[in-house]
């Protein structure tokens, strides 16, 4: 019994690693990515949008400006989309009332400005929140302001980390869980672009570098 045992365990591995190698199984099915980087730090490879509102900058992406109103919301989106993955990058919000956000399994709304899908908040009362952009047009879940206020840096770099596996989306503002929401709606898309916004209002700008994702299964 013994003999037949371990003769029909490697029988098994035998089989598994024939159709690996047929590449009918990936042996690295099932896996995450490697974290890649979204931004080179230099250029707009792999991004679209209006560069006269966002430049390049200290190795950042910049959106906006401290001298003139922002008409509207602007946004610099990824060619790529993305389903399951965590998304880690570092923001900067300067100027007085700016709001800005990244938005995540988003694309934009055809012959318009805005874009349609999920965004994690930025500024004024809003740091930490998701928020639905141009479909429900609310907040989804929001953090307890007074925790996140220990550990925010409204005048500095703070690191974002956002992470979505299916209908389970949550947020992190420098090790802070600001947000563990799962989605409900099962015809709301899972699926998008990610998009750097500055939001339209008074001068100010939104800086975001370190942006990094590793895709999940």
């Amino acid at each position: 019994m013994q003999k037949r045992s371990s003769l029909s365990t490697s029988m098994t591995v035998l089989f598994v690693l024939m159709f690996c190698m047929s590449g009918l199984i990936s042996p690295s099915a099932g896996l995450a990515e490697e974290p890649q980087s979204l931004f080179d730090g230099k250029t707009f490879k792999g991004w679209e949008g209006d560069q006269t509102v966002f430049r390049i900058e200290e190795q950042a992406i910049v959106g906006g400006n401290l001298k003139q109103k922002i008409p509207h919301n602007f946004f610099l989106s990824t060619t790529k989309e993305y389903s399951n993955f965590e998304l880690q990058l570092d923001f900067r919000l300067k100027g007085a009332d700016t709001n800005a956000g990244v938005q995540i399994r988003s694309d934009r709304i055809p012959d318009h400005h805005e874009m349609i899908g999920y965004q994690a908040d930025l500024g004024q009362d809003y740091w930490g929140c998701l928020y639905d952009e141009s479909r429900r047009n609310r907040v989804l879940a929001r953090p307890d302001s007074a925790e996140l206020a220990k550990v925010l840096k409204k005048d500095d770099w703070n690191h974002y980390r956002i992470r979505c596996e299916g209908p389970h989306i949550q947020l992190w503002i420098n090790d802070f869980k600001t947000v563990d929401y799962t989605e409900e709606d099962a015809a709301i898309t899972q699926t998008g672009r990610i998009a750097l916004q500055i939001h339209g209002g008074p001068p100010g700008e939104a800086w975001y570098r370190n942006l990094r994702i590793q895709e999940l299964p």
